[in-house]
């Protein structure tokens, strides 16, 4: 028999608080339930949290499905066009990016960025809503997909990555693939020095070690890692030795 709806949100409810703990007292966030899907609408501090959130509420047993509209608090403010200008800026300036075409979504209308020869590798797709980026097109594997939303991330206005980039032709997603993206953001983030870092990954969850010489560092290094299409937990185990 099928539970009534006051108590599949009160379970829901309880698996937020136990990830969010005081966070969720703070911006509780809003949850709807209809037809075995459960929808999560508000704001967190982190790509942490929010991910965290998606897999409590993914864990309750009637959840067939979540509608995710959680957004992550942005570390600075931004309108929508200095966001695109800075997601555009960095998908140019980014060599693996070199041989794709470029496009910037503005309505119905798709804006060139970069010219695009039928012989290129591969296509991205920009747009930007409310702080929140979608990123469409086709590219030739998984970690420039994963480049791509890391990228994003990195943006400091930006509220939420959607990705919906595909890979053509598709490709088999693996742990090895996994620590390889988070590699890759680990020594493109100059923020990060990555020598001293460690990345191993099991089903989905990153565990980090090794040294870095400031605690921003450490957590940097954290965030790059959640930042990576496909990772479900990240365990930082890294040390701060100055």
């Amino acid at each position: 028999m099928n539970r009534p709806t006051s108590e599949v949100l009160d379970e829901a409810r309880a698996h937020l608080r136990s990830v969010l703990g005081a966070e969720y007292t703070l911006n509780h966030p809003k949850l709807a339930w209809a037809e075995g899907v459960l929808t999560v609408e508000g704001e967190v501090e982190t790509v942490a949290a929010k991910k965290r959130a998606l897999r409590a509420l993914a864990s309750v047993p009637e959840v067939k499905g979540v509608v995710d509209r959680l957004r992550v608090r942005p570390s600075q403010p931004m309108g929508d066009r200095e966001i695109r200008d800075h997601v555009a800026h960095a998908f140019l300036g980014e060599p693996a990016f070199a041989e794709f075409a470029l496009f910037e979504r503005r309505g119905e209308a798709l804006v060139p960025l970069r010219a695009s020869p039928v012989d290129l590798r591969g296509r991205l797709e920009i747009e930007v809503a409310d702080g929140v980026v979608t990123l469409d097109g086709s590219v030739p594997g998984l970690d420039h997909k994963r480049l791509a939303g890391v990228l994003a991330w990195w943006v400091p206005g930006v509220r939420d990555v959607i990705n919906g980039i595909a890979v053509e032709p598709p490709e088999d997603d693996t742990d090895g693939a996994i620590a390889d993206a988070c590699r890759i953001a680990l020594e493109k983030d100059p923020l990060v020095d990555a020598s001293e870092i460690r990345i191993a990954v099991r089903d989905r969850r990153v565990v980090l070690s090794g040294v870095v010489p400031t605690e921003e560092q450490r957590r940097a290094a954290e965030n790059d890692a959640w930042f990576v299409f496909g990772v479900d937990e990240v365990d930082n185990r890294i040390e701060v030795h100055r």
